[in-house]
């Protein structure tokens, strides 16, 4: 089928897209209808959109992939990152197209509409990357109704009326209601998923915002994990007696959530057992041990961001989902900058010399990304070793 097939008919638009400057796009809608507002990333994979849509980092955001061809792979249930998609909404180049892939047993707009998510096909999304990367992330509105009628003033000052990220904790959103432990390690063909069945290492896993294959990653290198809640005190990690503490991704802002999340981290560190974070993670131990965060103009998503280990001098390529950025300025006596983005020199890990703690700002994990810092669960274990 040609590119052609897939422009929408511009005199009969089924969805709308307002950016609270007053900006309109017009397309054709897919999935749910109704509309929403929330702020506008990019999102720079040319796989994944899955897991990206049902990563619990994107709460509260709206994604535009700059790869066209979305929905080419129609939906698998056991790549979702979480029970349903999170993401509020995705913006694409073209309307998807029926999945041709063995896995698939869903289409991505059945999915959507089943799951109460908007699409929109049809839009010029480079002209929109372009504006975010020169604007910053906008507060956007969307709608998608069949008929094409559109509120037009309606729209515009819900997108100016969202409040935006910053100052927003919405990791209590996405975080799990109880306790749970988990012991299913990473996909491996022709296998599948297979559970652990000997004993590892007990590691607490804080769930921020936590993707499964994050939770697949560290069982897979030999960790008994029990999942706690974002709101976990330090006196209910510390019960469980771990080995090891694993400070997850998630959504919002890190200084909103590390009001509650901050203290206990700082607690976890006095008691000297090793703690790894990664993504929202990494940020709120930055803030533990006496840095600070910011907000970035549009910040890093995708799964092609070099970062350079500053110890080694190796180059990864690393799979990012984060608009807040640790600023390394602030950094306390004793804490390093061990990774930097090759794309704006922004941090991207620290470590502490005094303890067994470090942390990235990216997903090691890779789901969807690169496989070039899978070690860095490996690393992990090897300092709960060595302080066992």
């Amino acid at each position: 089928m040609s590119a052609a097939a897939y422009q929408i008919d511009p005199a009969k638009p089924t969805a709308c897209l307002a950016l609270a400057d007053g900006t309109l796009f017009y397309g054709m809608g897919f999935g749910a209808t109704g509309d929403c507002e929330a702020e506008l990333c990019f999102n720079t994979a040319m796989t994944g959109y899955q897991e990206i849509m049902t990563d619990p980092s994107y709460a509260g955001q709206i994604v535009t992939f700059t790869f066209p061809h979305i929905g080419n792979t129609g939906i698998t249930p056991e790549d979702d990152e979480t029970g349903d998609p999170v993401a509020e909404g995705i913006v694409v180049k073209w309307d998807p197209t029926e999945p041709s892939n063995w896995r698939a047993t869903d289409e991505l707009r059945d999915w959507m509409k089943a799951r109460g998510r908007i699409g929109i096909g049809g839009l010029d999304t480079r002209r929109l990357t372009r504006a975010i990367r020169q604007q910053g992330a906008p507060h956007v509105a969307i709608s998608h109704d069949p008929d094409g009628n559109f509120d037009i003033e309606v729209l515009v000052a819900k997108a100016r009326a969202f409040q935006g990220l910053e100052g927003l904790d919405l990791a209590k959103t996405v975080t799990c209601a109880q306790s749970y432990t988990w012991d299913e390690m990473r996909w491996a063909w022709p296998e599948g998923y297979t559970k652990r069945t000997t004993k590892g290492h007990k590691v607490v896993a804080i769930d921020f915002g936590a993707k499964r294959n994050i939770l697949r990653s560290l069982a897979s290198v030999g960790c008994d994990v029990t999942v706690l809640p974002a709101t976990a005190t330090a006196e209910e990690v510390l019960a469980h007696k771990p080995d090891g503490v694993f400070l997850s991704n998630g959504p919002g802002d890190p200084a909103a959530t590390g009001v509650y999340a901050v203290p206990m981290i700082q607690q976890v560190l006095a008691a000297d057992i090793p703690v790894f974070g990664i993504c929202l993670g990494h940020q709120m131990l930055a803030l533990a041990v006496g840095a600070k965060t910011i907000k970035m103009n549009h910040g890093h998503h995708g799964a092609n961001h070099p970062v350079k280990d500053r110890e080694t001098g190796k180059v990864e390529i690393t799979s990012m989902n984060h608009g807040f950025t640790v600023d390394a300025q602030t950094l306390p006596e004793g804490v390093i900058e061990t990774h930097i983005s090759l794309f704006d020199g922004s941090n991207c890990g620290i470590r502490l010399l005094d303890r067994p703690v470090f942390s990235v700002q990216y997903h090691p994990e890779a789901s969807p990304g690169p496989h070039d810092s899978a070690y860095l669960f490996e690393r992990f274990v090897t300092l709960i070793e060595k302080n066992t």
